[in-house]
């Protein structure tokens, strides 16, 4: 076992605590989005399940057990005081919240996006491993993962290096050969964990991989699916978005007479559980493991999915309504207000980018008709290119949005020609003092832009990720008995920011420790995920022979 750190230098932690990741920085924004475009392109043409679909992966056993405990978290590997607060919650021996003791999970399910902005052994090392491996240096925890859209970013190989090849972070023991896996859980319970690959079909490895899981079940049997994107928060705008699991739920589970009362999801970076209307499906999204504050005021109160459309006009539709939030929306649109502080100041790169885009147009008005007009061509396509919608597709709302936010910026930059008219001696000094001024106003207004259009559904993610709100954390510890499978959503309202190193701790004790205590509670209360129990469940499982005498028993005594 490594040695114990005696300070929090990197030399003694053996890696280097990264700061949150700026996600308007025009660096981030430019790899990023190359990263994306270029996943998105070839992924399509070089998909990475195919080639670790051919490894041998078997149903994973943890059913030997009574009483099993799962952790599951989402969105982790970004800026170390959020994701190491998460990581150290879940590596002590138990919580106790909300008059609960919940001790640690046994398994640990990653549920997408483990680190951030984009999947590179550099980013998993400083973000995720190396945080998770001084949370966690010796206590023995199974691990599991799955990939989000940011771990697809270098076509799934930094991930797969990770999380498939028996790796040991700390005390977490990894034993998945593919991107996606089945677990065998206690009572006829299951979790079945999927890679949508950008929300893409199934590949057939994938589906035969599941089939053969499913062959294990019994009628009855329940199923905790894991996906790494809440495909039905967008069935309102995309009729179709959750198609695919639907299909893969009716065509692989259903099938075999499997139930699904609880779907667990990460990509957005909160907490919101949506309970099924006359119905017992739980619809989960946990993705607050350390990546920026996602917005909850925006969420629907209700939801179908899935929907009725014209390719499946036969769609079984259920019913959803939001039954929590954390944060709570009012305490999501408070943060939203703060934009015109944290955009500046957090994202300095980005204000000098409107800066130049500012001092450019600017120039281009002074210089006459003919410019003015390509300048105001320019930044309504640029402000329409912006708005983009980020799930489904392109609506009026997203032209108009975005048009009238590219005038904005004209008008804005009108202005500035003006005041540079005003100066007696119109030099370069005078556009080095007018950089800031136009630098500034500009990222204000699209601070403003953000604001009222993520009241209108347009750039929610822009508005949060501009802001890098670091509180607010959040993940699941699952109870699975008996009873059934119950649900405790553990929520850190500030995460820790300052920390000590803990050389004299036992070797399984996290190496670093919160300067002041960390204050987990209980999002709600836990809730139980299941469909009534069949009843042969109250029968333990049996032989056939012993199974046979049970019934010649019954028989002869006449029960």
């Amino acid at each position: 076992m490594p040695r114990r750190p005696e300070d929090l230098s990197p030399e003694q932690l053996r890696f280097v605590p990264q700061k949150p990741v700026r996600w308007l920085s025009p660096r981030t924004l430019v790899d990023t989005s190359m990263r994306f475009g270029l996943a998105r392109v070839f992924g399509g043409y070089v998909d990475k399940r195919e080639i670790i679909g051919g490894r041998p992966q078997p149903v994973y056993d943890h059913s030997g057990t009574d009483e099993l405990w799962i952790d599951y978290v989402a969105d982790i590997g970004d800026g170390f005081n959020a994701t190491y607060s998460i990581a150290y919650l879940m590596a002590q021996n138990e919580l106790e919240v909300g008059g609960e003791r919940l001790p640690r999970g046994s398994v640990l399910v990653m549920g997408g996006d483990e680190v951030y902005p984009a999947g590179d052994w550099v980013e998993y090392e400083q973000r995720m491993k190396g945080p998770y491996e001084a949370a966690n240096p010796g206590n023995p925890v199974a691990l599991y993962a799955i990939p989000g859209n940011h771990d697809w970013f270098d076509g799934l190989t930094a991930f797969a290096r990770q999380f498939t090849e028996g790796r040991t972070i700390g005390g977490y023991r990894t034993f998945q050969k593919r991107s996606y896996f089945a677990l065998n859980l206690p009572h006829r319970w299951w979790l079945f964990a999927l890679d949508v690959q950008f929300d893409t079909h199934l590949d057939q490895n994938q589906i035969e991989y599941f089939r053969r899981a499913a062959e294990q079940m019994q009628p009855g049997d329940q199923v905790i699916l894991c996906i790494a994107q809440p495909s039905w928060l967008w069935t309102a705008e995309d009729p179709r978005s959750f198609d695919r699991i639907d299909h893969f739920i009716r065509d692989v589970i259903a099938a075999r007479g499997g139930l699904v009362p609880l779907i667990l999801t990460g990509d957005r970076h909160h907490y919101a559980h949506y309970a099924e209307v006359d119905g017992v499906r739980h619809l989960v999204g946990a993705g607050g493991g350390g990546a920026y504050l996602s917005p909850t005021h925006t969420l629907p109160e209700e939801l179908t999915a899935p929907r009725r459309s014209v390719p499946e006009p036969d769609a079984p539709e259920r019913e959803y309504r939001l039954t929590q939030t954390y944060p709570s929306k009012a305490k999501s649109l408070s943060y939203a207000l703060g934009i015109f502080a944290r955009l500046p100041w957090l994202n300095k790169g980005f204000v000098v980018l409107m800066a130049v885009v500012g001092l450019i147009a600017t120039v281009s008005i002074l210089e006459g008709t003919g410019t003015f007009v390509a300048v105001t061509a320019v930044l309504i396509g640029a402000g329409v290119g912006f708005a983009h919608p980020g799930q489904g597709s392109r609506t009026t709302r997203h032209y108009l949005l975005g048009a009238v936010h590219g005038l904005a910026q004209t008008a804005l930059a009108w202005g500035g020609s003006l005041l540079v008219k005003q100066a007696d001696d119109v030099s370069w000094i005078t556009y080095l003092l007018y950089l800031p001024i136009i630098g500034l106003a500009g990222t204000w207004l699209v601070g403003l832009y953000l604001v009222v259009a993520n009241r209108l559904g347009v750039n929610a993610n822009e508005l949060f990720a501009g802001m890098s709100v670091i509180d607010q954390k959040c993940f699941l510890r699952i109870r699975v008995d008996r009873s059934g499978a119950t649900v405790y959503a553990i929520g850190l309202d500030r995460v820790g920011r300052h920390w000590a190193a803990d050389p004299e701790g036992a070797e399984t004790d996290s190496w670093i420790k919160p300067a002041e205590p960390l204050k987990p509670r209980l999002i709600e209360p836990g809730f139980p995920a299941a469909h009534p129990a069949p009843a042969e469940a109250i029968i333990p499982r049996q032989s056939a022979v012993r199974r046979f005498m049970s019934q010649a028993g019954a028989w002869f005594t006449g029960r």
